[in-house]
């Protein structure tokens, strides 16, 4: 009797109408701006419509993803002290020190032929995976759909830049799937569609990815030596200078600066011309005497701004990631993981 009256109550009360069963989400096969996507590969590319509509049927799109390009509902004021804490903190900076070690002469190699120093690509793979720690669980094709297809409305003078951005980035993963005979649903990133340790954009895998050991494939998701040789490559081909400083620190005084930072982190006047607008460095040295320069403020809420200089080598890190603070965290992790490793190795009084 006790299991019927339990069964009972499980039953909707008089009235009361059962819920509808969930629907299940819509494949992107049947999405119109897809299907001309579809055409358009096909037009351009020569791929099967039907085949790669079948691969469109197995996805949908992923509210997670859209989430994540969501603004938050209650936004932070951005903080510099916050954001570089994120990053050049202990364990990443020993797990720095170990990439370094365990590749040393992949590094050395990749230095010597693109100029850029060794430290600089240690901290880029650090920063952006740690070392093939977090490099995303996400499926890339359904991530580059999602946001390609379905990016949520923020701001109506953006977001159909930014959808654009997206479809040429699946067109590059299908285009890369098709030249490594890989299916393009087995490719796992973040949800913004970087993947391996170095999250190279499918484009930038396409345009800038190295083999670094010779075994004739490029593996950015296990392969430390290639994720080497590809960062060295992106940053020698957006304009990398060798022995170039990256940044130091400035001083302002008066308002004249404001003008200077709505110029942008494009490097654009010399030294000379900062002080006249009233920003100084107590650093000295040809390179950055006869270097254009770009004013960099880093705020923190509540604290004095700190800021910098940056040169032509900050501008170049700023191409893999388009924020001075970035640029500002992998330089600083740079030369801390340079002055760690410098102690490290040192050898002391003791040790003789």
């Amino acid at each position: 009797m006790a299991s019927v009256l339990r069964w009972l109550a499980l039953l909707p009360a008089a009235g009361s109408v059962l819920a509808a069963a969930p629907q299940p989400p819509i494949p992107y096969s049947e999405n119109g701006e897809v299907r001309a996507f579809v055409g358009e590969m096909q037009d351009r590319h020569g791929f099967d419509a039907a085949a790669l509509l079948q691969t469109f049927a197995e996805i949908h799109p992923l509210n997670a993803v859209i989430k994540a390009v969501m603004p938050p509902k209650d936004p932070q004021v951005r903080s510099w002290s916050n954001y570089r804490a994120r990053f050049v903190e202990a364990s990443r900076i020993d797990a720095g020190l170990r990439f370094w070690q365990e590749h040393q002469a992949m590094l050395t190699a990749a230095g010597r032929d693109s100029g850029v120093p060794e430290e600089y690509i240690v901290a880029i793979i650090g920063i952006e995976s740690i070392y093939g720690r977090h490099m995303g669980r996400f499926n890339t094709f359904a991530a580059l759909a999602t946001l390609a297809f379905d990016y949520p409305a923020i701001n109506p003078l953006t977001d159909a830049d930014r959808k654009a951005l997206f479809r040429g980035e699946l067109e590059a993963l299908l285009l890369l799937a098709r030249e490594t005979r890989r299916d393009p649903l087995s490719y796992r990133g973040s949800y913004a569609g970087a993947l391996g340790l170095p999250q190279f954009l499918p484009s930038s895998i396409r345009n800038f990815a190295r083999d670094g050991d010779d075994d004739g494939r490029i593996d950015l998701e296990t392969n430390p030596a290639d994720a080497i040789a590809s960062v060295a490559n992106f940053l020698k081909r957006h304009g990398w200078e060798p022995g170039g400083t990256v940044a130091v620190p400035a001083l302002v005084s008066g308002d004249g600066h404001n003008e200077l930072l709505a110029e942008g982190i494009l490097p654009r006047r010399s030294v000379g011309e900062l002080a006249g607008h009233g920003v100084t460095t107590a650093e000295s040295s040809p390179l950055i005497a006869n270097a254009p320069a770009a004013l960099i403020d880093l705020v923190t809420p509540g604290q004095a701004t700190e800021y910098r200089l940056g040169l032509r080598n900050f501008y170049v890190i700023t191409r893999y990631n388009r924020s001075s603070f970035y640029a500002a965290a992998v330089h600083d992790l740079a030369q801390t993981l340079r002055a760690e490793r410098s102690v490290r190795t040192t050898p002391r009084e003791t040790d003789y």
